[in-house]
């Protein structure tokens, strides 16, 4: 029996677990948290950081595994080109997976490669950030985001010098290599830009893109609360995305593989790719894709990092679908969670995790959603309507204390 190795055990990663073993897999896991969900289902399970990898190529090597996946995991993305690259396993090159998950080095090769990209520039210590935006090197209204962490976890906005160094802190504390990403705002035309894809020996054969919807009302505004499909923008300037990053691919040498696509257009359609991480989108977004399309991304992610061949059987797009991260506006004990009778009609699939009693966290980051819903519409028009405003159907209520 073949074996792969899995880098993360979170209950969102868990489906990718249950596949490989669906597809005949013995499963190793490798997670540094000791509750993960994941090492109940695998087959073996190490308490091993995700993002060690010398720890982690000696598991490899003890387990003679024959393929390693990170599963929805930014950073561990690095870790699992690493080890395929020096155990000869299929993957993709690890200098330009590494590029992809750092927001300075993916930023400095969009510029170097003439991509449309914000102006841009990495700090390892906030006093240097600081004498830049002082002398001026950026125009207001900036972006702050830590280089190496996913879910949107640590960014902010700054709007004047004022706010700079708290905000600075803030981002430079999600950091494990305690390094971040100053940018300049890039002003959006329609949604931002959300989806997955899938790219077989180097050329992009599958992409479906979404419409990212953000609550204006959370501590952090920049976390995206639901992705919905399809993108609603015409056919030509979805062609146009994807021809920019199939470009991207082709710079990087990248070969098969899934994507999470976060991209921007401005009101001139030029495209900003703000990031393409390799790897697929969390928040149940592969579950929403196959739904929508019949391609089943999680079982194409385990294919491509066993080597085995990919068929996706002709992709046909169809109805309208989201996911929905349920959050909170403020932390404190979760008395109940309540949906709308309309609402409800349109749910497929709910994964809330937590409980009237457990202790919930304001919405800053994927981390702190307290479950995902996959929902169903009737049409786009309906679809947006309810993501863009779901405090009407959807009420999390906190404890008087």
């Amino acid at each position: 029996m073949k074996k792969i190795l899995l880098l993360g055990g979170s209950a969102q990663q868990v489906v990718a677990i249950e596949t490989a073993k669906r597809l005949g897999y013995y499963t190793v896991l490798c997670d540094y948290l000791d509750d993960n969900p994941g090492q109940y289902v695998a087959d073996k399970f190490y308490l091993t950081s995700t993002t060690d990898k010398e720890a982690v190529l000696k598991v490899a090597m003890d387990e003679e595994v024959d393929g390693v996946l990170a599963y929805a995991s930014d950073p561990a993305a690095p870790t699992a080109a690493y080890v395929a690259e020096k155990m000869s396993l299929p993957g993709n090159p690890y200098e330009s997976v590494d590029i992809l998950c750092n927001k300075d080095k993916f930023r400095k090769f969009l510029e170097e490669n003439n991509f449309c990209t914000p102006n841009a520039n990495g700090y390892e210590n906030i006093e240097t950030a600081l004498i830049d935006l002082k002398q001026h090197h950026f125009k207001y209204p900036i972006i702050v985001k830590p280089v190496d962490s996913s879910g949107s976890k640590g960014v902010g906005r700054i709007d004047c010098f004022e706010e700079a160094e708290e905000k600075i802190e803030y981002a430079m504390s999600f950091s494990r290599a305690k390094k971040i990403i100053i940018e300049e705002f890039v002003e959006k035309f329609g949604y931002q830009i959300a989806g997955d894809g899938l790219s077989i020996e180097g050329k992009l054969v599958f992409r479906y893109f979404a419409n990212d919807h953000f609550n204006p009302k959370c501590v952090n505004p920049f976390v995206p609360t639901s992705a919905s499909f399809p993108y609603n923008m015409p056919e030509n300037v979805q062609d146009k995305i994807h021809n920019e990053i199939q470009r991207l691919l082709d710079l990087l040498g990248m070969q098969t593989t899934t994507y999470n696509f976060d991209m921007r257009i401005d009101k001139d359609y030029n495209v900003y790719l703000m990031e393409v991480a390799p790897r697929d989108g969390g928040n149940y977004i592969p579950d929403v894709i196959r739904y929508a399309t019949g391609v089943d991304l999680v079982e194409c992610a385990v294919k491509a990092a066993m080597g085995e061949k990919i068929d996706l059987h002709n992709a046909k797009p169809h109805g309208y679908y989201s996911y929905f991260a349920v959050h909170s506006l403020e932390s404190g004990m979760l008395e109940k969670i309540e949906f709308s009778e309309e609402a409800k009609e349109h749910i497929v699939e709910n994964h809330i995790i937590k409980n009237p009693g457990d202790e919930i966290c304001a919405f800053t980051g994927a981390n702190t959603t307290l479950g995902c819903l996959v929902m169903k519409f009737d049409n786009m028009e309906q679809m947006l309507d309810m993501m863009d405003d779901s405090e009407k159907w959807c009420n999390v209520k906190l404890k008087d204390i």
